[in-house]
């Protein structure tokens, strides 16, 4: 069989900034395949890698101050187009002998940008047009530069080398408030660039297939930790087309799933005919969280436990060589190493959570997909809409809602409650419009009434959010009616709770998830 032909692709340098993941959201939106980097990457590795382009991302530090995270000057020597956005643009000036300094007027939010110079990078962009600034440093580049837009305080608002592939931009293209960005970032792909289009998730489902075949040689197993959500599903039957009865899932009750998600799990791997082992562990993983409220050290016990079981059926059924999992590109970002420019937001368990001790080879053929992304690739291969369109859900599971100790009163409040919020967001039709909803409890507790009397129950907390993959999130501003009846029926249906409150927090500065 041929191997599929590979798409083009661009590299984002990641310098820490809070959007660089976006930037890379809105190249794949163009049908190029963008992937992240570090920032110190060898410019052997980036030649190696043949990307048709480089986009040095924004920085919350200054590249004059001392430990600032810098590439290497030989990346600009490399003939590769580069862009550099807001901190790129800096490192673009300090590459070439021009200078950063404080500004003298730092502009931040929504500015009126100037364009001098239509051509290539601005073709077909009005001025003025609105971009989206954020610095509170200025670039001056020396001659070798020419200017392509000016804001009012801002010169050198975009850049261009007067004779090499070398683009510089002040403001940020990839975020939503630049109305023309993903155009601005269009004409750089396929103008500059010269990409085609070819990143689709028809092409990646073949190239994904071929690239287990490769990867699994003849003769070894894998095992896959199938959850039942649309990540690990989709995982499954990629590997399975390309594995066939080298495959077995394993699916693992851990005590802290959904209502009637075992169910519903067992139904869907019967439809697809997958190999299934079916483990009931919920004593032991709520045996071993017993006491423990720190929610990092809840990931790690989670995370160790299921490679247990996993380990346990490997040495029954076995052996396995590998691994596999439903693991996405936000999960990868978030568990941050050290030695990263972004810092660690929390373990996932099935990342920075899995144990040193491990023996599998791990499989992670979707690891630099987004969510968006591998619900496309889930309808391709056939999964039905209520799987494809599930909510997602957190690896450690309900024990990722509940603040504090996991115990038996807050899983089943924290479980129907949760129930209740998705039944009354499909009644009113919103279900498909929010990224997540669900009900948290922790140990904090309020006096109510009930029937005349005084009662004292736990406080729940209702957590709905808007968001393109799972990066940043908006808190929903759902309609009053739809937040009352989840209010009524959460009091007068889930036993001992008396509060009901609502969360209204981004993220940033938030998680979506509360531990």
């Amino acid at each position: 069989m041929t191997e599929p032909e590979r798409p083009d692709k661009i590299l984002v340098l990641d310098f820490g900034s809070q959007y660089a993941h976006l930037i890379a959201r809105r190249i794949r939106e163009l049908n190029v395949y963008s992937e992240l980097v570090p920032p110190d990457i060898p410019p052997s590795r980036i030649q190696a890698s043949k990307p048709k382009g480089l986009i040095l991302s924004g920085s919350p530090a200054s590249v004059y101050k001392p430990g600032a995270p810098l590439c290497s000057p030989e990346i600009f020597k490399l003939g590769i187009p580069i862009l550099g956005i807001c901190y790129g643009l800096h490192l673009i000036a300090q590459a070439f002998g021009g200078s950063v300094k404080p500004a003298g007027k730092r502009e931040y939010g929504k500015i009126e940008l100037y364009i001098d110079d239509h051509s290539d990078l601005f073709e077909g962009v009005e001025s003025p047009t609105i971009c989206w600034m954020s610095h509170g440093d200025v670039a001056e580049l020396p001659g070798e530069f020419e200017v392509l837009a000016h804001t009012a305080n801002t010169p050198m608002a975009a850049v261009r080398h007067r004779k090499l592939k070398i683009y510089g931009v002040q403001f940020h293209p990839e975020v939503a408030h630049t109305q023309r960005g993903l155009e601005i970032l269009r004409n750089f792909a396929y103008k500059i660039c010269g990409c085609k289009p070819t990143w689709t998730m028809k092409a990646f489902i073949e190239e994904a297939v071929e690239s287990i075949r490769r990867t699994v040689p003849p003769g070894e197993r894998v095992l896959c930790a199938l959850s039942g959500g649309v990540d690990s599903t989709t995982a499954a039957l990629l590997a399975s087309k390309a594995l066939g009865e080298r495959l077995l899932c394993v699916f693992v009750n851990n005590g802290l799933l959904r209502e009637g998600e075992p169910e519903q799990v067992l139904e869907t791997v019967k439809r697809f005919g997958l190999n299934l082992v079916y483990v009931d562990a919920s004593e032991r993983f709520l045996s071993r969280l017993r006491g423990v409220a720190d929610p990092e050290e809840k990931r790690r016990i989670i995370g160790e436990e299921f490679v247990k079981v996993f380990s346990e059926v490997a040495e029954k059924y076995g052996p396995f060589q590998w691994l596999l999992q439903g693991t996405l590109y936000p999960d990868v970002i978030e568990s941050a190493r050290t030695g990263s420019p972004a810092s660690r937001i929390k373990t996932h368990h099935n990342v920075a959570g899995l144990p040193s001790w491990m023996k599998f080879k791990l499989l992670e053929p979707l690891r630099y997909l987004y969510k968006d992304e591998v619900r496309k690739v889930a309808r391709l291969l056939g999964l039905p809409e209520e799987i494809a369109e599930r909510h997602p859900f957190p690896g450690p599971g309900l024990a990722a809602r509940i603040i504090g100790e996991v115990t038996a009163e807050k899983l089943r409040i924290c479980r129907e409650a949760s129930r209740i919020v998705e039944e009354e967001l499909k009644k009113a039709g919103l279900y498909g419009e929010v990224w997540q909803a669900f009900a948290v409890v922790g140990d904090d507790k309020a006096v109510g009434v009930m029937g005349d009397e005084r009662s004292h129950g736990y406080m729940v907390t209702i957590r709905v959010v808007e968001s393109m993959d799972g990066m940043t999130a908006n808190w929903k501003k759902l309609p009053y009616e739809v937040l009352e009846r989840m209010s009524s029926r959460i009091t007068n249906e889930v036993r001992n709770v008396t509060w009901v409150n609502y969360a209204i927090s981004n993220k940033p500065p938030s998680t979506i998830e509360p531990c």
